[in-house]
């Protein structure tokens, strides 16, 4: 079972924040970094001291980290033209030596488009579609060829289709809870199949959804990671994990019912009934960035009893 960090710095968080935590991150052994994309906070928070953008975030982390993984759950479809997202791509990837990985979604937070003048479309998953095809078939196309698109929402005409990201492939996850049009458009471009949030039937079902969807476009249902992301809230104590709920407003019941939560076995004995049912990978999100006792606990207490 691979372990990531994934974090939400819309809540509150600077680059050096984030720069703190990547490199903990790196040094513990973890599989990966990754970040949200959004620009506005949600909930009961300030958000303060504003947002960060998340391919900047990762051009900065490529320069600073030289092991650790990078990449995005999930970029937002509505924030960049898909050719200029992929060659923001394919440039942080040069940066970082070949370790990123691109999370793409469709968007869907209505609110933190009006608050930054960003357009938000009524049709939005045939856009995603679209980006796919056209990000992919950028970075497919060989080295002196041309690449055309023709879509109903993007058209390119004779690129030259540069650059080309480090990686011979760089990875691309594609995630959520839809039982039709997502494991279709992950069985044809993603790398890894990854459902936000969810409980043990619901990762159980979607995931025979996306291995059938693979199977049936001539794929092996074996070729793509299946993973999952969830809060995390672990401590040695009730009083620490206490303190850690109460840290990011939570409650431990509801913690424990829906994410990762208590002591170092009561977590493992939850990852491990999440890699029952088919998940490969776990996303572990910190919502406490200043809390960098929570990462080494993890590594010391939870990572080990998974390899």
């Amino acid at each position: 079972m691979d372990l990531r960090v994934f974090t939400e710095p819309q809540q509150g968080a600077t680059y050096e924040t984030l720069l703190r935590v990547a490199k903990a991150a790196e040094e513990l052994n973890y599989g990966a970094f990754f970040r949200s994309d959004h620009y506005l906070h949600m909930g009961a928070v300030d958000g303060l001291p504003g947002p960060t953008d998340a391919w900047i975030t990762l051009a900065g982390l490529a320069r600073e980290t030289t092991r650790i993984r990078l990449g995005t759950l999930m970029t937002a479809g509505t924030f960049r033209l898909p050719g200029v997202l992929a060659i923001q791509v394919a440039q942080v990837d040069q940066m970082s030596g070949g370790r990123v990985e691109l999370g793409l979604g469709s968007g869907w937070y209505a609110e933190e488009h009006a608050a930054y003048g960003i357009p938000f479309p009524k049709e939005k998953f045939g856009r995603l579609e679209e980006q796919l095809a056209v990000v992919t078939g950028l970075w497919n196309t060989p080295v002196g060829e041309r690449f055309d698109f023709d879509g109903t929402y993007y058209q390119l005409s004779d690129s030259p289709a540069l650059p080309k990201p480090a990686q011979a492939r760089v990875p691309v996850l594609i995630g959520g809870h839809g039982a039709r049009r997502t494991p279709a458009l992950a069985a044809q471009y993603a790398d890894e199949f990854n459902i936000p949030f969810a409980s043990l039937a619901d990762t159980e079902q979607q995931f025979k959804r996306v291995r059938a969807a693979a199977e049936a476009c001539g794929r092996r249902a074996d070729d793509l990671v299946y993973s999952n992301a969830l809060v995390a809230c672990v401590g040695k104590t009730d009083a620490e994990v206490k303190r850690r709920a109460e840290a990011i407003g939570r409650d431990v019941d509801e913690l424990k019912a829906n994410g990762l939560a208590g002591s170092p076995a009561e977590v493992v004995e939850r990852i491990s009934a999440f890699r029952a049912v088919g998940s490969q990978r776990m996303y572990l999100q910190m919502l406490d960035l200043d809390d960098l006792d929570h990462l080494e606990l993890i590594a010391s207490d939870v990572m080990p009893q998974l390899s």
